[in-house]
């Protein structure tokens, strides 16, 4: 039976959120951080108890926080019988280690709190082993006592070597799985290249866009397909990809996994293969939740991982979803439009923009129209004999 890495998280466990605000950063943006990280934990199945902010120059080497914050965290746990500390950076080994030992409690940091939420969500066999290859990259330079009973998995007695140490075995088993799952990852993925080969004559349409953004709201009503879509991070992490026809012109539209800030190198490594459809694709669609109060924030985060995974010169719509929800105030408490905000982002960017509601359907045929006219374009340069598709 193959060895899957627990999931880290319970339902309904109480956990404190805590973050160091580094010198120069802005405290608002933080706390903006901390929201999201509660976002997160609540994705994941954990109630936030408390958030603890602290302003350092740079986080404590050892413990990430002070030795002040970490007895107040210490003692609220304490007091409130809490057993989870969740940080909102990747922690060193070192680091986790301390804290456990400090804290008594079990310390879960962004990277493995984003880990686990991939490891529930997965449904592929291809998400299964994109997942699991990441938690074990991020396992393999933390491992404690708790994973000596890793060597079982290959049968325990007459598996180690004599006077090898049980970490040591640890180490060997997991490096054994890590060769296996890039061989299954890669197998899998020659698969999914085959298929995508045979739809190469096809215009290609990807949905990129930050987690939670409405990808997958959008995908279900421009293709009429029944895709899992939730108010919860990371609802979709398989790529579902549609054929969908304007007026005479078809096209595959694929959704993809949605991006946020500090994605764990480890998962954008494993989940290349799924990118692909994004890497590949003759446009893409951006959608923004323009709702969100650092949805400008989260637009350079969305552009900045795409050139990471090479798309980061592909043509653009950029979709403000949510539109329905959008309030901003400028520093008179002077209301913004969505008109006074399009003309704000038509001439700050070279994309064109349009504003809509997936979930109620507002100004849909304004963004169908526009992705008909960049379909029919790319069909007019790629077959320039044909008048009509086929």
């Amino acid at each position: 039976m193959k060895h899957q890495v627990d999931s880290t998280l319970l339902k309904s466990e109480e956990a404190v959120l805590i973050s160091v605000v580094k010198k120069g950063d802005d405290i608002l943006k933080a706390e903006e951080y901390l929201e999201e990280l509660a976002f997160l934990a609540e994705t994941a199945g954990a109630v936030t108890s408390k958030k603890f902010l602290q302003k350092l120059e740079h986080p404590d080497p050892r413990t990430y926080v002070g030795k002040g914050k970490l007895s107040e965290i210490g003692e609220y746990i304490k007091t409130n019988g809490i057993n989870l500390a969740i940080f909102d950076d990747e922690l060193s080994p070192s680091q986790i280690r301390n804290l456990e030992k400090e804290l008594k409690v079990r310390i879960v940091d962004r990277t493995n709190l984003i880990l686990d939420i991939f490891a529930k969500r997965a449904r592929t066999a291809q998400a299964r082993v994109q997942v699991e290859l990441a938690q074990y990259q991020y396992l393999m330079p933390r491992l404690t006592r708790m994973w000596t009973h890793l060597e079982k998995q290959q049968g325990g007695i007459g598996t180690r070597g004599p006077g090898e140490k049980e970490i040591e075995t640890d180490k060997r088993v997991i490096r054994d799985r890590l060769a296996k799952l890039k061989i299954e990852l890669e197998n899998i993925s020659k698969q999914a290249a085959v298929q995508r080969k045979k739809r190469s004559d096809m215009i290609r349409v990807a949905l990129v866009g930050y987690t939670n953004a409405g990808k997958s709201t959008l995908m279900n009503v421009l293709s009429k397909a029944d895709v899992f879509a939730e108010n919860k991070l990371f609802a979709t992490l398989d790529t579902t990809v549609r054929k969908v026809v304007m007026n005479d012109k078809p096209f595959l539209l694929a959704d993809t996994v949605g991006f946020i800030r500090k994605l764990p190198h480890q998962l954008v490594e494993s989940f290349k293969s799924t990118l692909e459809e994004v890497r590949e694709a003759d446009l893409l669609l951006h959608v923004v939740d323009v709702s969100h109060p650092a949805f400008e924030e989260q637009i350079q985060v969305v552009n900045q991982t795409l050139i990471e995974i090479g798309a980061g010169d592909k043509p653009v719509i950029l979709v403000m979803n949510k539109s329905d929800a959008f309030l901003m105030k400028d520093e008179n408490e002077q209301k913004t439009s969505t008109d006074d905000l399009k003309k704000t982002w038509i001439n700050k960017l070279n994309h064109q923009v349009v504003f809509i509601s997936a979930l109620k359907k507002l100004n849909l045929d304004e963004l169908r129209e526009m992705v008909y006219e960049r379909i029919a374009d790319l069909y007019a340069h790629r077959y320039p004999e044909n008048k009509k598709s086929v």
